[in-house]
């Protein structure tokens, strides 16, 4: 277990809703100069897609993927059930309950941008769950590298556009015109 002092008295303090201070790729340039090289490697690991096909050495980001997985299913079976649709269910585990939990609560939401920023300040709020209270330690890289990431992925949201797009899906879907 590494102990990086250094590396996290440089970082900013990240709060969810904030602007991204740095780029994921940039913190993995500055971490990987001054993690052990199997932490290093393990930042690979650290994702916000739910791929278990690969489990890491470590066991926070091993946590954090089988949470997403759990929740992403419960998303697909909610989605599945929600359309009516014939056929095989979609099984999804129950735990960790608050994944589940989660899922429920965004289908829920009239709004797809409310209901995707719900999951990610859900998503953020699990990462620190499993994070602990070590500030130094690599597990708090893993977090802080995955935090970013979500950080990206909310910045990427363009409501306008989003929402354009949104009504010209279900119009389509509707079958009417543009």
């Amino acid at each position: 277990m590494g102990s990086y002092y250094y590396l996290a008295a440089q970082l900013p303090y990240l709060v969810y809703g904030q602007a991204l201070p740095m780029s994921s790729a940039a913190f993995k340039a500055l971490a990987a100069d001054m993690m052990s090289d199997a932490d290093a490697a393990s930042l690979e690991d650290c994702t916000l897609d739910h791929e278990l096909a690969k489990p890491s050495s470590s066991s926070f980001i091993n946590r954090w993927k089988e949470w997403e997985r759990v929740l992403r299913l419960n998303l697909a079976r909610g989605r599945f059930q929600k359309l009516k649709r014939e056929g095989g269910a979609i099984e999804a585990p129950d735990y960790p309950a608050n994944a589940a939990a989660v899922a429920k609560a965004a289908l829920s939401m009239e709004s797809p941008l409310e209901a995707e920023m719900f999951l990610d300040k859900a998503r953020w709020d699990a990462i620190e769950s499993f994070q602990g209270i070590g500030a130094f330690s690599e597990d708090t890289m893993y977090a802080y590298l995955i935090k970013l990431l979500l950080m990206e992925r909310r910045a990427a949201f363009k409501t306008e556009e989003g929402l354009t797009e949104y009504k010209a899906l279900y119009a389509a879907i509707l079958g009417e015109p543009k």
